[in-house]
């Protein structure tokens, strides 16, 4: 989500601003309201300009849902509504850009002023086989990357259990070599080290084993969250 944000702006060659929570939120009074006013303050001065909001149920869940919700997290989420309310009152092109891996948490005010709600759906076969090949590129020193069980192997894997997927087959030559190098009791000279061994095929079969995808628990969710609130192409 983060990656498609940044190349959006790059694309539209606009300034980009990328805030999480942390970047918002402070602990003394009336400072977060203040941040948010001047990040767009920011934003217009710097327009045509992109505000990327990260993971947003964080800042602006459902209000009046938690008893324990505190005074200053309503006039955080009152001030951001105000805010994004102000762009459609200026010349400036400020485009305001949200990303949230639970949609249905996020306040029902903040939904309106998201005017496109898009589903970004899990890699298919096409893209998780460009990714294999991107993290684990082929090279003639080593065996052959079985792209084709790759991709077969991870049906419902996100982008980053795909990643991860590689990382893990990437990281077994490397324990191999360490631990040829703790069974050794003589230190050996910086010139003389082994190097790191080639991926096996049984590295990925233990990748693959080791890594579950963790994006289809809520596959459901987001799509009867698409079906109710999303933005659909009328052909």
């Amino acid at each position: 989500q983060t990656m498609l944000a940044k190349a959006v702006a790059t694309e539209c060659k606009t300034t980009f601003f990328n805030i999480s929570a942390s970047s918002i939120v402070s602990k003394w009074r009336g400072d977060s309201e203040k941040l948010v006013k001047v990040l767009f303050e920011l934003a217009r001065h710097h327009a045509p300009s992109t505000i990327f909001l990260d993971e947003i149920d964080a800042i602006i869940s459902q209000r009046g849902e938690a008893r324990s919700e505190h005074e200053a997290s309503r006039r955080l989420k009152t001030e951001l509504l105000i805010q994004m309310d102000g762009l459609t009152k200026t010349d400036e092109l400020v485009f305001v850009l949200a990303a949230t891996n639970l949609p249905w948490e996020l306040d029902a005010a903040m939904l309106r002023r998201l005017e496109k709600r898009i589903l970004v759906p899990l890699p298919e076969a096409e893209a998780r086989h460009a990714m294999f090949e991107e993290f684990l590129p082929s090279t003639p020193d080593t065996m052959e990357i079985p792209y084709d069980v790759l991709v077969e192997s991870t049906e419902g894997y996100s982008g980053s259990d795909i990643r991860l997927v590689c990382k893990e087959a990437a990281m077994q030559p490397l324990r191999r070599l360490m631990a040829v190098l703790e069974g050794r009791q003589e230190e050996m000279p910086e010139d003389e080290l082994p190097e790191v061994g080639p991926i096996a095929a049984e590295d990925i079969e233990l990748a693959l084993r080791n890594t579950r995808p963790s994006a289809h628990l809520h596959a459901h969710r987001y799509e009867q969250f698409n079906q109710d609130y999303g933005s659909h192409v009328i052909g």
